[in-house]
């Protein structure tokens, strides 16, 4: 069975830093679903782009499929005030406790890693980047200035610039270093 990956959009996200990863991904076979954090599916970014997510978190809710058994990762972009946003969406931020601990990939890009993971205790002990200046705000993590961080199942990475990377590292996590070498070659990065 193909891998399935979640993706959370919220009001005020950096649009490439979802859009390439939602890409990428799906140039390698996996199954990406974009879910507005509100009913509301269409979700402007921080640019103004207007999007139309695939679902909703309400709706998985209401179709039984918010929870780890479903996916085998999530990730989140960054921008503000999406990653603000996020934070302040307590079911996104218990499906991404509940997917952690279930050792599912959970990751997260620019000042998402910062003001939506730290808070929930998801940088604890852990090795991470985020959008230069942000990583201040984490006090229980360790911060490193590579532009993607892998600890575990947990991925991080800078900003919009390293949104290609973020999703070959998500892609090398899913489906192996062959398949991230394949689309990396594919797209000419």
């Amino acid at each position: 069975m193909g891998k399935k990956v979640l993706v959370f959009l919220a009001e005020g996200f950096e649009e490439v830093e979802a859009v390439s990863p939602i890409d990428y991904l799906r140039r390698a076979g996996i199954e990406v679903v974009s879910a507005a954090i509100t009913k509301e599916r269409k979700v402007t970014g921080a640019h103004g782009i207007p999007f139309t997510a695939d679902t909703s978190i309400p709706d998985l809710q209401e179709q039984g499929t918010f929870g780890p058994a479903f996916w085998d990762g999530v990730f989140v972009p960054g921008g503000l005030p999406g990653a603000s946003n996020l934070a302040a969406c307590s079911a996104a931020g218990n499906f991404y406790r509940e997917m952690a601990a279930a050792g599912k990939l959970v990751a997260a890009i620019c000042a998402s890693p910062a003001v939506f993971l730290a808070p929930l205790g998801l940088l604890k002990d852990k090795r991470f980047t985020c959008f230069p200046g942000t990583e201040k705000q984490v006090q229980d993590g360790t911060w490193l200035s590579g532009r993607v961080v892998a600890d575990g199942n947990l991925i991080t990475s800078r900003a919009a610039g390293t949104a290609a990377e973020f999703a070959l590292a998500l892609i090398e996590k899913l489906a192996g270093a062959q398949e991230a070498h394949r689309v990396k070659e594919e797209v000419l990065l």
